[in-house]
């Protein structure tokens, strides 16, 4: 059996307590490692029972990093909520089955879900302009959720600040970078809030079927979950699909969620705010938001592949909205 991660006393507490949120004579036959994430530790967990029925799957989320333990508490606590919000909403994200956010009984603080069909794609294909409006379509999905005033996630938090960005060493833009970096310095614009995945990229949507056939078939990592501008989640999954497919792909994809029916966005130097102050939080080179994508076969995306794509990716966003 592959552990997915460990054996030894802590591994077997977690499996303890999984085994206890299992059915009378279910019991888990088989622990994998899942590829497409940094922040956390992935597993799924093969779960058998008795009788003609057959088995079925979990996911285990483990935070293992000391940063990340240290807010498991809270990152846990909000994803059990909105999966919870979720059930039954529309937005196929899995079911919660148990949370030890504090790490108190597992080895790790965990959360324990559902699996969901379908697997990330992140190829450089033909069929990445079709995936790109299934993305946009979702994502207006998302922001349509009315999940009520009292239920309603945090407000949204910026991920970086004018003094905190990395501008790229030897970079021969630097002025491209301080004019990006002025304007993330400037007031926010004002904006109707909805509810936010706030980390919606392709590395977080799940898809079934092939080619022409691809439908979304789940949307997951729901710890960032927020409530504010529908344009930061909109940028957000444009700089991914730019790092990902090319400057053209992350531009397009506004127009993309529009036309799928999305909310109004922001007009001119607005969205590029809220553009703006997404990119830059990917400085220097995306190399965190990249190494799963690299683990899934994409080893063309080089630090110097993705520096060449941020910097292209902000001078088509000043030629657009400025």
């Amino acid at each position: 059996m592959d552990d997915g991660g460990g054996r030894g006393p802590g591994w077997e507490r977690t499996r303890a307590w999984v085994q206890g949120h299992l059915e009378p004579g279910e019991r888990i036959a088989r622990v994998s490692a899942l590829k497409g994430g940094w922040t956390s530790r992935m597993r799924r967990l093969d779960i058998e029972r008795p009788g003609p029925a057959g088995g079925y799957a979990l996911v285990l989320r483990s935070f293992v990093q000391p940063f990340y333990r240290r807010h498991a508490p809270g990152l846990l606590a909000r994803e059990a909520q909105v999966l919870g919000l979720l059930e039954g909403g529309g937005v196929p994200a899995a079911r919660l089955v148990a949370v030890d956010a504090a790490g108190a009984v597992c080895e790790h603080p965990s959360l324990l879900m559902t699996l969901l069909p379908g697997g990330v794609r992140v190829a450089e294909d033909g069929h990445a302009p079709l995936r790109a409006g299934l993305l946009a379509a979702q994502l207006a999905a998302v922001h349509a959720l009315d999940v009520g005033e009292a239920r309603r996630p945090r407000v949204w938090q910026a991920w970086t600040a004018p003094g905190r960005v990395a501008v790229p060493e030897g970079t021969g833009r630097i002025g491209l970078w301080e004019r990006a970096i002025g304007v993330i310095g400037g007031e926010v614009p004002a904006y109707e809030p909805c509810f936010l995945h706030r980390d919606f990229h392709p590395g977080n949507v799940l898809f079934s079927g092939e080619g022409r056939g691809s439908a979304v078939s789940g949307v997951v990592d729901w710890v960032e979950t927020s409530w504010g501008p529908a344009d930061l989640d909109v940028a957000h999954c444009s700089t991914a699909l730019a790092l990902l497919h090319g400057p053209e792909a992350g531009l397009a994809f506004a127009g993309r969620y529009e036309a799928a029916g999305g909310r109004a966005l922001a007009a001119g130097r607005g969205h590029l705010y809220w553009r703006l102050l997404d990119a830059l939080a990917f400085a220097p080179d995306a190399r965190k938001v990249a190494e799963p994508w690299r683990e899934l076969g994409r080893a063309d995306l080089t630090p110097a592949v993705l520096t060449g794509r941020l910097e292209d990716y902000l001078l088509g966003l000043f030629d657009r909205y400025a």
